[in-house]
């Protein structure tokens, strides 16, 4: 575990692609392969990357696109986890 989240962490730094884009890559990522912990990850990491939900929402047509209908099933996934999170946010700020 300490071998993987070492990868993870250097695979997500500011390189060649934003962490932004990597985690929004990584959302399609976790929508394809039907991942809901991938997602609920990947969706806060976005989030706090900076995504906006236009942003989220144009990388879940690009999921859809190449998962097809099981993608689409799951990207519902995604706009739950934004809603939570973001109420979750909206919470600690009142």
């Amino acid at each position: 575990m300490r071998a993987f989240y070492a990868l993870s962490r250097a695979s997500s730094t500011d390189g060649a692609l934003d962490p932004k884009t990597k985690e929004l890559m990584a959302l399609a990522i976790g929508v394809t392969t039907h991942c809901d912990g991938c997602i609920a990850f990947h969706t806060r990491a976005a989030l706090h990357a900076g995504a906006t939900s236009a942003e989220i929402m144009e990388t879940l047509s690009v999921a859809i696109a190449m998962g097809g209908g099981p993608a689409l099933m799951y990207a519902s996934h995604v706009v739950e986890a934004m809603e939570e999170f973001r109420n979750n946010a909206q919470n600690k700020t009142q």
